[in-house]
């Protein structure tokens, strides 16, 4: 019989919080290269199709740890102020034991509010599936935890957002899913049964950056992401990130008393780009011998036609 020890402490730490406390969103540190997923209304704001893919994989070692698959994809739509997109997002814990799936549509619509200025609002709508196998569960006397399997789960939600951007500079707030969802309302099982509750709450977001030209061929972008939820700790993200020749990226990033990130990018063509993470946890967690740091593998493709070759990549 398979032993999930610490997959009790993930859930807790991760996905769910007891006592009815916050379920935070999914975090990336590469989050400036999947920005859809945090702000709708960056859909379209390309000016291009552009398809992105992103893997996590979050304290490798540690049996049972969470990991994430996200898929957008977004445009403009031709000769309109519009934009649209979809975003699928597969987070799961014990190689099965939980699993989320997000899907959502994106919609947005830009305004010229300056010269070099666009400002964008967006709407996304959706929902997720849960899956719960209580089967895999284990306490740490190796007790199974009783309850009924959750399966296909389904709970609606949607999120708005507004973006702001000129060619050097953006600043977005959000607010991705502004449905609150409970899960496991297990107050009536018998005490062998688990009495966790686990809230979605209302993620608030607020993401920028500037781009500063150190020379032709070498930029420079200090971002920084914030992110507030009722229950939860404050989540600030401070990341610096340098271009070379157009091609090359690479920076490092601080996630407020949680991690320490390393970063690096490469543009292959037009078309395509492969980005690189690792974070050091600085908590506890980052210090047992079973925690190897948590890894990020993203990659993004873009329909650049030869009329519309960029002259300079965007770096946001």
């Amino acid at each position: 019989m398979r032993k999930i020890i610490f997959l009790v402490p993930l859930l807790i730490t991760s996905f769910f919080i007891q006592n009815g406390n916050a379920q935070q969103d999914a975090q990336y540190t590469q989050y400036m290269f999947n920005t859809m997923s945090v702000n709708p209304a960056y859909a379209g704001s390309r000016g291009q199709l552009s398809i992105a893919a992103l893997y996590r994989s979050q304290w490798v070692g540690l049996e049972g740890s969470p990991t994430s698959q996200t898929l957008n994809i977004h445009s403009p739509i031709r000769n309109s102020r519009l934009g649209y997109g979809v975003s699928i997002v597969n987070d799961e814990i014990g190689d099965g034991t939980v699993q989320e799936t997000y899907f959502d549509g994106v919609i947005s619509y830009t305004i010229d509010v300056s010269q070099v200025g666009k400002l964008s609002f967006g709407l996304k709508a959706g929902g997720n599936l849960l899956n719960l196998d209580f089967n895999k569960l284990r306490n740490f006397d190796d007790e199974p935890i009783n309850g009924d399997n959750i399966e296909n789960r389904f709970s609606p939600n949607f999120g708005i957002g507004a973006y702001y951007h000129t060619d050097k500079f953006y600043l977005g707030l959000s607010a991705p899913n502004l449905l609150e969802t409970n899960h496991f309302d297990n107050s009536n099982r018998d005490a062998n049964s688990v009495t966790f509750l686990s809230k979605e709450r209302i993620n608030f977001y607020a993401i920028t950056g500037y781009v500063f030209d150190l020379s032709n061929d070498f930029k420079f972008k200090p971002a920084l992401l914030t992110k507030v939820v009722g229950g939860a700790p404050l989540q600030v993200d401070v990341s610096a990130n340098f271009m070379l020749n157009e091609k090359f990226t690479f920076g490092a990033a601080y996630r407020w008393d949680a991690a320490v990130s390393a970063m690096a990018g490469f543009q292959i063509s037009d078309q395509f780009m492969i980005g690189l993470a690792y974070d050091k946890e600085t908590t506890e967690l980052g210090s047992t011998r079973f925690n190897d740091g948590s890894f990020e593998v993203f990659l993004r493709y873009e329909l650049v036609k030869s009329f519309q070759k960029l002259v300079s990549p965007r770096f946001f």
